[in-house]
């Protein structure tokens, strides 16, 4: 069997670089809202570092500030409200 032709090869496609969540100009502070925003899910729980796209070091800075947040009641600990559709 020939390898150099195979019947099902995986198309070329062109990825687009995503880009960073998280400039070089922004700063990691937990009064920084609407950068800590983007980095929790609906129900308050903060979301991992594959999910978040960011280094080790930003996901601890991240998650140092959003516990701040939380300590000085500008962010809530848990979003436990239930939106039930019927």
């Amino acid at each position: 069997m020939n390898k150099s032709k195979r019947p099902f090869t995986k198309s070329k496609r062109s990825f687009r670089r995503r880009l960073p969540p998280i400039q070089s100009g922004d700063r990691i502070d937990c009064r920084n809202m609407s950068l800590i925003s983007r980095f929790i899910s609906e129900q308050g729980k903060i979301l991992s570092r594959r999910v978040n796209r960011v280094t080790l070091k930003q996901q601890r800075l991240i998650t140092i500030a959003i516990k701040q947040a939380r300590i000085l009641s500008l962010l809530p600990f848990l979003n436990n409200q239930k939106q039930f559709e019927r």
